[in-house]
């Protein structure tokens, strides 16, 4: 990794959570991002949401006040998903959101809000796009209209489609100030790398936003010695988290950062119930941290504008406790210790966090750690813990042990105790 890229990702790999908003005209049938593919939905059909976009409860200064208060930093928004509809005022096309009875720059309003709140924006563009007419449909194995008819013979040509997606992607990274995150979905088949005329686009990214951020899914192997110039900056699991964190070639560490739902779709689905709770989801950020990834959580907005309600509790519950345990988070990575029985470690320089899961019976052992512990101290309250060598711990010499009184954790979530390690 250049040392370039070492500092333009330095910032994320310390923030460690963020937002992902899905939103856009698939908001109104409310089946999720994927209706009209899933559905095989014409145009024509689809055109009854574009007459009828008009959230009027759209407050981008509420999203990104819940967001800083749930404890991200970052917020990365969709400003065109696979559905071609843009909620930014581009040039190149008249399928956007101040063409609809919004009338509004979408886009623009959510970045001067999340910045107002000094929090990091990114911009999610879709490198699909179903409503134009150059991108290919019948052969396609995404497209609404694949395998229909009526576009079996059609003739397109890729390279206007091209040119439009360069033209917007251009327009997003020069016309809304500063973009901290360019995050691209997704490449498949034929479609990947230079189809994308990537190498061309990245140029032209970091022509106007030399520090930005971009994600790997333009292609390319960004685990190689020598990766592509659009390899991406950062790799991007979806729905799950990685066993052991990611690597490149040479056993170094790749930055990384898990997108995962708060429930089942990405995109509103008024049907989805099935959403994690607070305490599911502050562990899966505990387990990206401690295996040196992000976790970047989706929220799916209604068609008035609203996130869920149920999404909203879980990350006012999510705050509450970042609140009081952030410091376990934000700056902090992989340990060399091995993942202990009860839960799992962070780390920042010689402050280890242990993250404790399960309680378990008498003493709680830190392996490796006899004699390391200067002291320890409950993260919430920094009351004193006592390390010991416990009496009946006599046949485990390489292990250190937490005197805790409690018969059950003081935080169901994960109760974290702060260790100081000695020089």
């Amino acid at each position: 990794m250049s040392i370039n890229k070492r500092e333009r990702i330095d910032w994320l790999m310390k923030a460690r959570f963020g937002m992902f908003i899905h939103w856009g005209l698939y908001a109104i049938p409310a089946r999720g991002e994927w209706v009209r593919s899933q559905e095989k939905m014409p145009n024509e059909d689809y055109e009854i949401y574009f007459k009828e976009f008009n959230p009027t409860n759209y407050d981008p200064q509420k999203w990104a006040q819940l967001a800083k208060y749930a404890g991200m930093k970052y917020a990365v928004m969709t400003a065109k998903h696979h559905d071609g509809f843009c909620l930014f005022d581009s040039k190149l096309t008249d399928y956007k959101s101040t063409n609809t009875p919004a009338k509004r720059d979408i886009i623009k309003d959510y970045v001067d809000a999340f910045r107002k709140e000094n929090l990091h924006v990114g911009l999610y563009y879709s490198l699909l796009d179903w409503h134009h007419d150059e991108y290919p449909a019948y052969n396609d194995p995404y497209h609404p209209m694949r395998g229909n008819e009526s576009f079996k013979n059609r003739n397109h040509d890729f390279s206007k489609y091209i040119d439009y997606m360069h033209g917007q992607v251009s327009e997003l990274t020069t016309n809304y100030g500063k973009i901290d995150i360019l995050w691209f979905d997704f490449s498949y088949g034929d479609k990947t790398g230079e189809a994308w005329k990537a190498s061309e686009l990245i140029k032209m990214v970091r022509s106007s936003q030399p520090d930005i951020i971009i994600n790997n899914r333009l292609g390319g192997n960004i685990k190689a010695q020598n990766p592509e110039i659009y390899a991406g900056d950062f790799t991007t699991p979806e729905q799950m988290i990685p066993p052991e964190g990611i690597f490149d070639e040479l056993g170094d560490p790749v930055p990384w950062e898990a997108c995962i739902t708060m429930n089942d779709h990405w995109g509103y689905c008024s049907h989805d119930k099935n959403f994690k709770s607070a305490k599911h989801i502050i562990r899966l950020l505990i387990e990206c941290v401690s295996k040196n990834g992000n976790l970047l959580l989706n929220v799916g907005p209604n068609a008035k504008g609203e996130i869920p309600d149920e999404s909203v509790e879980i990350l006012l519950q999510i705050g509450k406790w970042m609140d009081k345990n952030g410091e376990s988070v934000y700056n902090c990575g992989s340990s060399e210790l091995p993942k202990p029985e009860w839960g799992r470690y962070t780390k920042n320089g010689r402050k280890l966090y242990a993250h404790i899961f399960e309680r378990g019976l008498g003493p709680i052992a830190l392996k490796g750690l006899k004699g390391k512990v200067k002291k320890a101290r409950l993260l919430s309250d920094l009351s004193e813990i006592k390390v010991i060598d416990s009496w009946n711990g006599t046949d485990y010499q390489d292990y250190a042990f937490l005197d805790v009184q409690w018969s059950n954790l003081p935080d169901d979530i994960d109760t974290v105790v702060k260790l100081e390690l000695k020089e």
